[in-house]
């Protein structure tokens, strides 16, 4: 744990951890973001008896707590000296230890059956999921990512929860290839069929999770996800996976909602998150090695989508930026 803390933050958040149930807590917050709910169903403990340990865990700064419409979330700290510390108690602990071997196993059984949930909701829709609302003319959205690329298109596009394969059919004139991925094997059939129809040859899909993405390291010029990272569990490992199928000099671009309160769009079409905040998808950014771009806005009815760009750095940059830093260093001492 490289970050140094004040002693009192340290002793604060030692204190709130020095309980087992509130150590499990850490333990499971370090997985992903969860509700209260799905948290007793892990924890196997009362709603108000689960409450009370979050709370005294978010005082102390070892864990986040945001509100999103009457959902509330909980996750790992992810800035600052407790932050560090939060994680680094995580990873102390033992991985055979009977009883968070059982609270990882409930974990899995809460995330399957929200996956199972949304695998039906887009099995029913797949035939005509392009129909559904977005609040935006997915065509605009291509023009956006288009313009974004500017003169220098992409050779390889990796698109991540590519759904029917929309964005692949309005990419494929401007990309050399392109590879969708889903988890969806009925979406996955639209896709091709579409793709198929439209003698796309430079494209294609394949099944696969957001979370362990069928990619090489550092394979492709740039990844987008459209219209994905609201269904996920853990868009922070979401993220880290698309990041590690990114080049150096790549981009890497989230297409999603701006923050809102249409609570339906949980209930009616399996959304986890209502959108996203420009401040949080600059830390995950930053917390991946990414640097983040000015947020693209398209106005859309009611919602607003955003274009949320971020590069990594090319590996020459870095070395030369490096071998500058050392020659003013070395003329420095010389001087």
């Amino acid at each position: 744990m490289s970050a140094e803390l004040p002693v009192d933050d340290l002793l604060h958040g030692l204190r709130a951890a020095a309980e087992p149930s509130r150590l499990r807590l850490l333990a499971v917050c370090a997985h992903g973001e969860w509700t209260v709910s799905e948290l007793t169903q892990v924890m196997g403990q009362s709603q108000p008896r689960i409450s009370r340990h979050l709370k005294l865990l978010a005082d102390a700064g070892l864990v986040e707590r945001f509100r999103e419409g009457a959902w509330v979330f909980y996750r790992l700290a992810q800035g600052g000296g407790v932050a560090a510390l939060a994680h680094h108690l995580c990873d102390l602990l033992p991985s055979d230890d009977p009883e968070l071997q059982t609270d990882r196993r409930r974990l899995d059984a809460v995330r399957e059956q929200r996956e199972r949930l949304a695998s039906a909701h887009f099995a029913a829709l797949a035939e005509r999921f392009d129909e559904q609302a977005c609040y935006l003319d997915e065509a605009e959205v291509a023009r956006a990512l288009r313009d974004l690329f500017g003169d220098h298109p992409p050779d390889r596009l990796l698109d991540v929860g590519t759904g029917t394969g929309r964005i692949l059919q309005l990419m494929a004139p401007h990309v050399g290839q392109g590879l969708g991925v889903d988890s969806s094997q009925a979406m996955l059939t639209v896709a091709r069929s579409k793709l198929d129809g439209a003698q796309i040859r430079n494209c294609q899909v394949r099944l696969g999770d957001m979370y362990a993405l069928p990619a090489e390291d550092r394979s492709f010029d740039a990844v987008v996800l459209h219209q994905v990272l609201h269904y996920a569990y853990d868009p922070l490992l979401a993220l880290r996976e698309a990041s590690r199928a990114l080049r150096p000099g790549g981009t890497l671009v989230v297409i999603d909602f701006a923050r809102h309160e249409l609570e339906f769009l949980r209930s009616e079409q399996a959304h986890r998150r209502l959108g996203f905040a420009d401040g949080e998808m600059a830390e995950w950014f930053k917390s991946l090695g990414l640097t983040a771009a000015e947020p693209i806005r398209l106005a859309g009815d009611p919602l607003t989508v955003v274009l949320w760009p971020a590069g990594r750095t090319p590996v020459a940059a870095v070395v030369d930026a490096t071998y500058q830093h050392h020659q003013k260093i070395v003329g420095s001492d010389v001087a």
